[in-house]
């Protein structure tokens, strides 16, 4: 089966499409990036005037005690949300590169089908073993590129719970050390 011009220009186009699709996903992932950054800069800038004034006014150890232990459940959670907002950035930006990818190879492997039914058709008599086997072999290519998908997908979501259980974990370590901090102080 030979490929026309028109079909050719159609799958260049295509491409074309997609590449300047992605690219543009990409763009819009590092502006995010980009705005989540100056945003936190902005706090940190801000967050900073404030406690280094604190700091100035400070008359002795138990206040400078109670002001370090009041910092740091704040700080853990912006931290943990900073984290969490950036791994959702990422994981967005890397869902749609994932499902470009997931379109383009369900594309192919059509396309590939549907070569090989066409061979299959025009096959010459006596070549039904090897007809046979081509089929075996795309179904086994199908069944190990589904499966691939499925252990991405299944590693997707146990990196997500490790992230969130990772910020949950040093959540409550900031809060228990801050909880310490001011019990100590009295």
């Amino acid at each position: 089966m030979a490929l026309t011009a028109d079909q050719i220009i159609a799958a260049q186009k295509a491409n074309l499409e997609t590449l300047f699709s992605l690219t543009s996903k990409a763009f819009e992932g590092v502006e995010k990036l980009v705005e989540l950054n100056v945003t936190a800069s902005k706090a940190a800038l801000s967050e900073a005037q404030g406690t280094a004034q604190a700091m100035l006014s400070v008359k002795d150890a138990q206040e400078l005690l109670a002001l370090h232990a009041g910092l740091l459940q704040p700080l853990a959670e912006k931290t943990a949300a900073y984290s969490r907002h950036l791994f959702d950035i990422a994981q967005g930006t890397s869902a749609e590169f994932t499902k470009a990818f997931e379109s383009k190879a369900t594309e192919a492997h059509q396309a590939f089908t549907g070569l090989v039914d066409n061979a299959t058709k025009n096959a010459p008599a006596g070549s039904e073993t090897a007809v046979a086997m081509m089929k075996s072999a795309v179904a086994a290519a199908s069944n190990a590129y589904e499966s691939v998908q499925k252990v991405v997908k299944q590693a997707s979501d146990v990196a997500e719970a490790n992230f969130t259980a990772v910020s949950n974990t040093a959540l409550t370590a900031a809060q228990n050390t801050a909880q310490s901090a001011s019990r100590s102080k009295r």
